[in-house]
């Protein structure tokens, strides 16, 4: 059966009232292609049968690209553009051969030409969406042949078509649309159906967009009539009841009072624009419904201009503007032909006004500025503003109206409304038009602006509290993202967290605080200070969960979070996990590619107190890959965890050409299920190990004589792995700590330890629990320079206490390689 599916009548510059009439036009006939993991067609529509020639039977099991013929985007001549000078248009993303390769990796939509027997090309509009998740789907492609667009009677002029995508809440009747698209899906069970639409849904629904040029005046030209005109009219009227004469026809025409519908019609434009513009809160889609409410209906000409702090989402004194404040120009729509104003006067640019513009006047006073018409004079005195650019052409003997946009007193910008020299002046009435319309156009933009502003602080406050981890620690690659539960809330109490530890050993971390908002943000902020406070104390994993419910205890009723708390040992091969209530960690194994679930002890919930926490080792080879989230992923309201989690498994096992990838990977399989409302904390590490060979170890007694010995075998080793350049600072400082040890330690032997990675990290250990300090020597004291030599030629050096003892360490930058 042939498919339909909706098109988004979405004039771009100047369409008028018939661009409604091509909404139904979006009701055309549809190919469905299913492409499986191989690149095989598993799906062939009847519709695609129609569009492409080949039957179901000899299309399922073929390759796509064999049974899809494309020979790029069409020609621009006459013969094969219909639809004017965007007949070349390639659509949004690569050409619909090369999608079809089964690797795309997000939704894209263009038009190409089909290549059909006889000299005949038949221009196809697609859209192609990758599909992740459980099935062999991996690709859906929907096409047309846009001449079912094509409309032979009608007097409007197709200027531009386009397929695109849009979420299906952008137009009406969202819920209708989401509940017909199954319609247009091949047979499949209901798990699957719901699969693949909500990830349609997410990725964005296939639009058409497509505009026309149409100028539709709100008043007619005739005018208002003066009162005197009005008065004589209404005189004659009653002489004639008087007398029992007839009115002439033309007479009584003459008596409608057009004063009076002048006005209604203005006062239905306002109603009309007031309802076409604060649909959204995000502040540039305003800008554009503004800017569009009021072309051509109203004007023929609308630049927007919005203050500097306004378009950066910050805040600023409401005093009158001056000549040094800066104006962007963030939106101009127009109905000349397209991109003759591109050019000259583009979006985005930002520029000062003089004191003797009209704008300057409109922007001091926050009243409008009405110019009849600009006057050759004043047409230079505006261009003087542009450098280099001529816009008396596009401005002089028009009529211009300048109004403010106000809110709460202060002015955030302005508009510049021109008419084209053939329409009718703006008069009295249309300033006050232009007035109310820019009042409530204002207003619309500051509360835009206000969102912006507390969305922008939530942000900052978000990745404030969020750790900056680096791509890499000793061991192990590390990559992360981070997704707010909505759009109005971006502050959560999700984090997770890396923290260096001793031993080339590094703790990872991911934490969930009950609750959404400020307050959770503040909860996590501090749970996570201290789990970075104890973790650089060594303290084992489950001894850290117990000693962070005590804390949660001690700060009040409401602390409640999850946690898993992992330190991996890149030398042994080591993972040492301790779950407080968390969601299991997936390990990814790197010799089959083979995804589990940890199976750890549950553990309860920070917090809650009284619970004791396990602790387990796991082992790990190199190439292996640990995920850990917070339950936002993988829950879905309505929906058992278990399929997310068995979702969650099979994305993590998915190749990828890098950690960032693979991270995408996970999120697109699980993001695109609908009733995701939780934020959401994502870390993956890839545990690389260190070789034996990397590492070099030494057992040395209680001898201050061990000095001499210790700059030896450092000496020999960085000889041995090519790094002589670093012998002389490595041995100074292996010198200096390893005399420290020996005279601070009480039974136990010293160990020294290198270790060649990212960077060369050398680790004395001894058996005293009390930490050196950096210590300001004088030129007469005879110690505490030891300590500032390690912190001088270091790239990095540090203390941390173990169960047996301390460990003082310190890096050096490794020589390029050559």
């Amino acid at each position: 059966m042939d498919h339909g599916i909706d098109a988004d009548a979405n004039p771009s510059r100047g369409a008028g009232n018939g661009a409604g009439e091509y909404a139904a036009a979006g009701r055309i006939p549809l190919a469905v292609v299913v492409v499986d993991r191989d690149g095989l067609v598993s799906h062939w529509s009847t519709g695609a049968r129609r569009l492409f020639g080949a039957s179901k039977e000899d299309a399922v099991g073929r390759s796509a690209v064999d049974l899809l013929p494309v020979s790029g985007a069409l020609p621009e001549d006459e013969d094969t553009a219909p639809y004017g000078a965007y007949a070349a248009y390639d659509g949004l993303g690569p050409d619909l051969e090369s999608s079809l390769d089964g690797r795309l990796s997000y939704p894209a939509a263009g038009r190409a030409g089909l290549t059909v027997s006889g000299p005949a090309r038949v221009d196809v509009l697609w859209w192609a969406y990758p599909l992740v998740g459980p099935g062999p789907e991996r690709l859906l492609v929907l096409a047309a042949d846009a001449d079912a667009l094509r409309h032979e009677d009608d007097e409007a002029v197709v200027e531009r078509i386009a397929p695109g995508f849009a979420l299906h809440t952008d137009f009406p009747g969202a819920e209708e649309l989401a509940r017909q698209l199954p319609s247009i899906l091949p047979s499949m069970s209901v798990g699957e159906g719901v699969r693949i639409v909500s990830q349609i849904l997410e990725l964005g629904y296939p639009v058409l967009e497509f505009s026309q040029n149409d100028r539709v005046p709100v008043t007619p030209d005739w005018g208002v009539p003066r009162r005197a005109e009005r008065k004589a009219r209404r005189e004659r009227a009653a002489r004639a009841a008087a007398t029992g004469e007839a009115l002439p026809s033309d007479a009584q025409d003459e008596g409608e009072d057009l004063e009076y519908v002048a006005v209604r019609e203005r006062l239905e434009f306002l109603n009309e624009v007031s309802g076409r513009i604060g649909t959204s809160l995000d502040l540039a889609q305003t800008i554009l419904e503004v800017s569009r409410a009021v072309v051509p209906r109203f004007t023929d000409v609308a630049g927007t201009y919005l203050r500097e702090q306004v378009v950066a989402g910050e805040g600023f004194d409401e005093g009158v503007p001056d000549t040094t404040t800066m104006w962007h120009r963030v939106a101009l729509e127009h109905t000349d032909e397209p991109g003759r104003w591109d050019d000259v006067v583009p979006v985005g640019e930002a520029m000062p006004f003089p004191a003797h513009t009209p704008f300057f006047q409109c922007m001091t006073t926050g009243e409008p500025v009405l110019v009849p018409r600009i006057s050759e004079q004043m047409g230079h005195m505006i261009a003087a503003q542009f450098e280099k650019r001529d816009i008396r052409p596009l401005i002089t003997h028009r009529s211009m109206l300048v109004v403010p946009l106000k809110a709460r007193n202060a002015v955030l910008g302005f508009m510049i409304l021109l008419r084209h020299p053939e329409r009718v002046e703006f008069n009295d009435m249309d300033r006050v038009t232009g007035a109310e319309l820019a009042a409530r156009a204002g207003l619309v933009l500051d509360n835009a602006r206000m969102y912006t502003y507390q969305e922008s602080v939530a942000e900052t406050l978000q990745d404030s509290m969020l750790p900056h981890i680096a791509p890499r620690m000793a061991g192990c690659d590390i990559a992360t993202r981070y997704l707010p539960g909505t759009l109005l809330g971006r502050v959560g109490g999700d984090w997770f967290d890396s923290v260096k530890l001793p031993g080339s050993r590094t703790a990872l971390v991911v934490g969930d605080v009950m609750g959404h908002g400020l307050n959770s943000a503040a909860m996590m902020g501090q749970l996570r200070t201290a789990v970075q406070t104890m973790a650089a104390l060594d303290l084992p994993p489950a001894q850290l969960l117990r000693n962070l419910d005590d804390l949660a205890q001690r700060l009040g009723d409401n602390y409640l979070a999850t946690c898993l708390y992992a330190v991996y040992d890149p030398i042994a091969g080591e993972l040492h996990l301790a779950n407080a209530g968390h969601i299991p960690p997936v390990v990814v194994r790197a010799a089959d590619g083979r995804s589990d679930l940890l199976d750890l002890p549950t553990g309860a919930p920070i917090g809650v107190g009284g619970v004791p926490f396990e602790a387990v080792s796991v082992r790990v080879e190199p190439g292996d890959r640990l995920v850990m989230c917070t339950d936002g992923l993988v829950e879905v309201r309505g929906e058992d965890i278990g399929v997310g989690l068995a979702t969650l498994c099979e994305s993590a096992a998915h190749p990828a050409a890098s950690m960032d990838d693979a991270c995408d990977t996970i999120i697109r399989a699980l993001n695109t299920r609908g009733g995701r409302k939780d934020d959401v904390a994502l870390l993956m590490a890839r545990l690389n190990g260190i070789e034996p060979e990397d590492v070099a170890e030494w057992r040395l007694p209680l001898d201050p004589a061990e000095a001499r010995r210790a700059r030896a075998v450092v000496r020999e080793q960085l000889h041995v792995w090519g790094l002589a350049s670093l012998a002389d600072p490595a041995e100074l400082m292996v010198s200096e700590l390893v005399t420290n040890a020996v005279r601070h330690a009480h039974s136990r032997h010293v160990e020294l330890r290198l270790v060649r990675g990212e960077t060369l990290l050398c680790e004395v250990d001894d058996d005293d629990h009390t930490l050196p300090t950096l210590l300001s020597a004088g030129p007469g004291d005879e110690s505490g320079r030891g300590l500032g030599v390690v912190s001088t030629l270091s790239r990095e050096w540090g203390t941390s206490r173990t169960t047996a003892g301390k460990t003082v360490w310190f890096e050096l930058t490794l020589p390029r390689r050559r």
